[in-house]
């Protein structure tokens, strides 16, 4: 061959111009060569950008032919995750076991106690919506985002210290120890049998859950003492309660996780991860003193874990048991005083016992750590209240940072329970609610509503309650409610029965979930505080009927008014407004709550009752 190549260069060059021909050659050779060399790099760096963008990798092959062999994510399987890593397309992941979720897995139905979605009302009550079965969807909305009325700045500390993220800007403590320490959830029996248990796990992560359930079951029947295998089952049966919708399901869960923690040698995660998820179904379920008592036995089981603590009093403040939680919260204080869970928590009780000023650093402080479970609502609204109530202008700081980190619609209408993009505005006439109707013939028949409601005013008949939510700072201001919730209540409307047979005939009324139809007294010296509705699902409409010439006044927002005899005023009161009553008689009016004007019938008739 070298022969050859020699004949043929010494025949070029003695041809004319061979010489030239010769080296043009081997210089096209030599440029062909590292032009392919530059086409297989970009052809490398594109097969590059193909697999990491476009998943050109088929990672379930990679599965099939290493199942078992490689766990690279800690979960204790096998998967597409740990082909990635395998493959060197991504880093190896550190297994997070927060104080909320310690397995670091997706809670599928609920959130955990210790980060769970109280009743959103800012009430002072520690209460939570109606335990919804699996079988119902949740028919509230993310908070309404609209524009705030006027401008208030914000100190550039709160704005850092709420500036919204999706993680918590400051990790605690138990935090950044969970993340250096991956959760053991096998057993040394269990590490004997970890192929089969991550076959069936395998199943369960694939949404092949009804498959999962029967190989985690035979795995039980098989192995009746391994913890793994039923707690798979456990988790399988708490995956198909929420793919089926139900509570039947849900409830073999429960018990499943029990029998889980009954087990001998359970590893101490194992137990952790097992009665937390208990006690989260357990609440969702509204088994409400269930799930306290199996927060209670953790708590024994592992008495230096700071969250489960927490977790405890939460379940303590939904009985209703304040002072069992302030108790608890105060042992938590004492042992981590920096702890921002405890400390809105804690807050939150001082307000509750009206300790207003005392509560205000606990709720600030508790805000400012960033900690998880403090980002709620109601802490910015009870902090924001407390300021108002101390004299702090610094209450609309605080409201602007709730509204930066999308809790209130705008610094004034801070209600919690919205339904997005409906009209929003302090006040309304009776043809922008397109309820004029209603409004006229309450006009129209003013005098003989207001007639009724007099003769259940006299102090002996008891009808006048006390406003009992801690919204006046004085006076007396008393309320005859006829219907509530949407539902009438027959007791009251025998004693009004013209009044009751006038409403019936409206349902934008009597049908209102989120309202409530009712009398209204306020005697003089009482000024109500500046407060806010639960919800923009209503308007209310006030019916002047005893109204003194001067000295009574509402404000909404920046606006003040003053009520009329037969007239009536319309606002939304998801808006802060103030009430005074400084006359020298009693003022006595009617206040009907409509439903939105712009809410669908359909969300209508789904929306919760408040």
């Amino acid at each position: 061959m070298k022969q050859k190549k020699t004949a043929r260069n010494q025949a070029r060059k003695d041809s004319p111009g061979g010489n030239a021909a010769i080296k043009s050659e081997k210089k096209t050779e030599k440029n062909s060569f590292f032009s392919w060399l530059l086409v297989l790099a970009l052809l490398g760096a594109w097969l590059s950008v193909g697999v990491m963008w476009f998943d050109l990798v088929d990672y379930n092959s990679v599965v099939g032919a290493l199942g078992g062999v490689y766990d690279a994510d800690g979960d204790g399987d096998f998967d597409v995750e740990d082909a990635k890593v395998l493959l060197g397309l991504t880093e190896k992941p550190v297994m997070v076991a927060s104080p909320e979720n310690p397995l670091g897995e997706k809670e599928s139905i609920s959130h955990s106690t210790h980060g769970s979605t109280y009743d959103a009302e800012p009430s002072l009550e520690f209460t939570t919506e109606e335990s919804r079965p699996a079988n119902q969807i949740s028919p509230e909305f993310p908070p309404a985002t609209q524009p705030v009325p006027t401008s208030v700045s914000t100190p550039k500390s709160i704005i850092e210290t709420t500036e919204f993220t999706e993680e918590p800007s400051v990790e605690s403590k138990e935090e950044k120890e969970a993340k250096k320490k991956k959760p053991k959830l096998l057993n040394k029996f269990d590490k004997t049998i970890k192929s089969e248990i991550n076959a069936a796990e395998k199943l369960r992560k694939k949404g092949k859950i009804e498959e999962s359930l029967h190989a985690f079951e035979a795995l039980v029947q098989k192995f009746p003492q391994s913890s793994r295998c039923r707690y798979g089952k456990a988790q399988a049966e708490d995956d198909l309660a929420e793919k089926m919708r139900s509570n039947e399901m849900l409830l073999k869960a429960v018990n499943s996780y029990k029998e889980v923690a009954e087990l001998p040698d359970v590893p101490p995660d194992l137990i952790k991860a097992t009665l937390k998820r208990r006690a989260d179904r357990q609440q969702f379920l509204g088994r409400t003193r269930g799930s306290l008592a199996t927060l209670e036995k953790l708590v024994q089981i592992f008495p230096e874990d700071v969250s489960l603590k927490n977790d405890l009093g939460v379940a303590h403040l939904l009985l209703g048991d304040n002072k069992s939680a302030k108790r608890i919260y105060e042992e938590v204080l004492a042992r981590a005083p920096h702890d921002g869970f405890a400390k809105v928590h804690y807050g939150f009780i001082l307000k509750s016992e009206n300790k207003i000023a005392e509560s205000i650093p606990y709720l600030r402080e508790g805000l400012e750590t960033g900690d998880p479970g403090t980002d709620d609502g109601r802490f910015y609204f009870h902090l924001g209240d407390a300021l108002q109530r101390t004299g702090d202008k610094s209450a609309y700081d605080w409201y602007e940072a709730g509204h930066r980190r999308g809790h209130f619609a705008s610094v004034w209408q801070r209600s919690l329970y919205n339904v997005p993009g409906l009209r929003a505005q302090p006040w309304w006439t009776a043809e922008e609610t397109g309820y004029t109707v209603l409004v006229k013939m309450l006009e129209r028949n003013w005098l003989t509503i207001r007639d009724e409601a007099l003769s259940v005013l006299d102090g002996t008949s008891g009808q006048f309650l006390p406003e009992d939510e801690n919204l006046r700072e004085t006076g007396d201001w008393g309320q005859f409610t006829l219907w509530q919730q949407g539902r009438k209540v027959a007791a009251s409307c025998r004693h009004v029965p013209k009044t009751c047979g006038l409403l019936e005939r409206y349902p934008e009324a009597t049908s209102c979930k989120r309202g409530q139809i009712k009398f209204s007294v306020m005697q003089v010296g009482t000024h109500v505080w500046p407060h806010t509705g639960p919800t923009n699902c209503r308007l209310r409409m006030h019916l002047g009927l005893v109204i003194p010439s001067k000295g009574c006044r509402i404000r909404c927002t920046n606006q003040t008014r003053e009520w009329e005899e037969g007239k009536v005023l319309i606002f939304d009161d998801s808006f802060e407004h103030e009430v005074w009553q400084e006359a020298e008689s009693y003022r006595l009016i009617f206040i009907v709550d409509v439903w939105h004007p712009e809410l669908t019938q359909l969300q209508r008739q789904t929306l919760s009752p408040i």
